[in-house]
């Protein structure tokens, strides 16, 4: 049989164009750290022209947000591209890289508030975990095969939360587009299907939802799991709770399984994505806003709270998130999250009566 050899040139020769490159790829890779990488592959067979590859195909806007421009295909990439990932996961959550263990506070009675918005402004939120599954390369290289296994290995694990909590799973292939529209399953982004997230649509892939309604868990959609909760009633904490209550048991189910969630004593949690490091944590608020959004120093403003806030459909409608997972543990992102919506609310008041806001604008965190 003979052996697959891929050819490229030398590494100086290989090197990428980045002069209009705006991730923080493109920002951090130099010819010498690129040299370093170069002839570096996992025992998957990840090069590091694969981890790149994201940021180059989209090299972003310097008008707009950093993305970092790069993936890991599994989780020995963290380890072998490590003095390049280090560097992107620091820029992008404002972080520092550590021997330490990160912080992890997944207690919901440590949160302080949440359960309080004012619903007038907030008006839906919605709390997710992404997880990564060991033994498993991740959507960006895995193969049809791991990901049907992923999705045998989710189908037995939910079977155990049953007792406790019903549901039923629903394979992709099978809903209609209006079922998938109903269920906020979008099609494939251009860019999961450049990066490979989305190769072989839908096959193997799944949602599971609770009869209660309380949880969705995505199976190989983004990345191995992804469990949300969403509410109506703008409730974070009791989100947060739904979400710590059924990853705790995943987790542990998963640990029986043989295949337990993918951790790193010096990063967390990993998944395919260094923006998603740490907790996998994603708090996302609705708020209608009319005045802020046009105020001259929002930016300034949701830069120093560490949230970002998006346009929606609905001109009126923004969504407010955290920016970071890694560096705080879940339950500071959440009330870092739920502070941050307060205080908003509280400039959209003052806005609407023609007051100033200076003097609410708080000091850099």
């Amino acid at each position: 049989m003979s052996q697959f050899h891929l050819r490229r040139g030398s590494p100086d020769d290989e090197f990428p164009d980045l002069c209009r490159n705006s991730t923080w790829m493109g920002r951090i890779l130099t010819p010498a750290m690129y040299r370093r990488q170069f002839d570096r592959c996992t025992h998957s067979g990840v090069i590091f022209d694969d981890v790149i590859r994201p940021g180059l195909e989209e090299p972003g806007d310097w008008s707009g947000p950093v993305s970092v421009g790069c993936v890991a295909g599994d989780a020995q990439s963290y380890v072998l591209f490590c003095d390049f990932f280090d560097r992107v996961i620091e820029a992008f959550h404002g972080h520092k890289v550590t021997s330490q263990t990160p912080e992890s506070d997944f207690n919901y009675d440590n949160l302080k508030g949440g359960d309080d918005l004012d619903r007038s402004y907030a008006v839906g939120c919605e709390v997710s975990v992404i997880r990564g599954v060991e033994d498993f390369c991740f959507p960006t290289h895995c193969c049809r095969g791991e990901r049907r296994q992923l999705l045998s290995l989710a189908r037995r694990a939910l079977q155990r939360l049953e007792d406790e909590l019903p549901g039923r799973l629903l394979s992709v292939e099978e809903l209609s587009q209006e079922q998938q529209r109903e269920l906020n399953l979008n099609l494939p982004s251009a860019s999961q299907l450049r990066t490979g997230v989305a190769r072989d649509w839908p096959n193997a892939r799944a949602v599971w939802l609770s009869e209660d309604g309380s949880l969705a868990v995505w199976i190989n959609m983004e990345d191995h799991l992804k469990l949300m909760s969403t509410r109506s009633d703008a409730n974070i904490a009791e989100a947060f709770r739904t979400i710590y209550m059924n990853l705790q048991k995943l987790d542990g189910v998963y640990r029986d399984l043989k295949h337990p969630f993918i951790w790193k004593q010096q990063l967390g949690w990993v998944t395919s994505s260094p923006a998603d490091v740490g907790t996998g944590l994603r708090i996302r608020v609705h708020l209608k806003l009319q005045h802020l959004p046009r105020h001259r120093r929002v930016e300034d403003i949701l830069k120093r709270l560490r949230i970002c806030m998006d346009s929606t459909e609905s001109p009126a409608m923004h969504r407010v998130s955290n920016v970071a997972t890694f560096g705080m543990s879940e339950v500071g992102l959440t009330q870092l999250v739920v502070d941050g919506v307060k205080l908003l609310v509280a400039m959209e008041k003052r806005l609407e009566r023609g007051a100033d806001i200076d003097e609410l604008v708080p000091t850099q965190k």
